[in-house]
């Protein structure tokens, strides 16, 4: 045998043995703990929702998950770690809505986040409501579009801060339905809630489960909710499309990846088990205490929704001139 004719042979073999080898791999995953990194501290929604599946997620698969928060820079600290993390399987995020505005907010990131990722499933969606102070003259969307339009630039409305999620969907609302308002941003759901209580802003786009002591305890009011159905928890409330504003559909949601590259066996693997999970009764129940509703979505189209809600934000924040950080 010349040497490299022998030559040829290793390398055939060694791609044989590659080949072979990785379903062997995929199939007897997770041997060992599985960690899901959350972008944000505890106690918040992205955190309660990854705690709620882990142990019987873990169940399922045979083996523990663990959660690790690394909160900052609006979760890209978390998502760098799991862009950059070998992609075996035993690395995962929890993403939320965040990740798609900070794609279109930041100047530039250690990562690319669609194709530095390989979407496992959705698992949850928030809802988002339309309140405004106790005393404002309109009782719903319509009301608020007729005030801002016999003044323009009088009316304002608040945010938990520029880039936030909050802040884009005042802006998408306010470009469709072609409004003059002027936005302020402020430090976090309390500050809004106490800016609007104290007269300061007329009106806010924050996350149900947020508000809706307030809302109960007639503090604010409630316009409209941003889903395209109603909102379980304020069935009384309707839609913003309900209420004319059409292709208006803006919702928060909580969504588990992997690295880039890891093999499609151990994606489908825990795509399985997220599914199975979220079926369950007592699951759903959990999830909807912690103001989410169940809406598992396959590891393809979870793909696309990340692409298409990056694409949404982009527009928006072309057209509202929203300068990157």
């Amino acid at each position: 045998m010349t040497k490299s004719v022998g030559l040829c042979a290793v390398a055939g073999f060694a791609a044989l043995l590659a080949v072979t080898m990785q379903p062997a791999s995929a199939q007897e995953w997770p041997t060992r703990p599985i960690r899901v990194i959350v972008g944000f501290g505890p106690g918040g929604g992205t955190d309660i929702v990854s705690r709620i599946i882990a142990e019987p997620l873990g169940e399922f698969l045979g083996q523990s998950i663990v959660i690790e928060n690394k909160p900052g820079a609006g979760s890209t600290i978390a998502a760098d770690m799991v862009a950059k993390a070998p992609p075996d399987g035993y690395t995962a995020s929890m993403l939320s809505a965040g990740h798609t505005v900070s794609a279109v907010m930041f100047k530039t990131l250690p990562y690319d986040s669609v194709k530095d990722f390989a979407p496992v499933g959705l698992v949850a969606n928030s809802g988002f409501v339309i309140v405004a102070r106790k005393d404002f003259p309109a009782h719903d969307i319509k009301g608020l579009i007729a005030i801002a339009k016999a003044a323009p630039g009088k009316l304002n409305f608040a945010s938990v801060g520029i880039g936030s999620t909050q802040h884009f969907a005042g802006e998408l609302f306010r470009q469709i339905a072609g409004i003059d308002v002027a936005h302020i941003p402020y430090r976090g759901t309390p500050a809004v809630v106490t800016a609007l209580r104290r007269q300061e802003v007329d009106y806010a786009i924050e996350l149900v489960q947020a508000v809706i002591g307030q809302i109960q305890a007639d503090e604010i009011k409630s316009l409209a909710v941003t889903s395209p159905q109603r909102w379980p928890t304020l069935p009384q409330v309707p839609t913003m499309q309900e209420q004319g504003i059409a292709g208006y559909d803006v919702t928060s949601w909580y969504g588990l990846v992997f690295p880039a590259g890891t093999p499609k066996a151990i994606t489908d693997k825990m795509y399985n088990g997220l599914t199975q999970v979220l079926a369950r009764d007592t699951m759903q129940k959990q999830i909807a205490n912690a103001g989410a509703v169940v809406h598992p979505l396959s590891p393809q189209d979870f793909g696309r929704h990340l692409e298409s809600e990056i694409a949404k934000w982009r527009d928006v924040a072309t057209k509202a001139k929203i300068e990157q950080q």
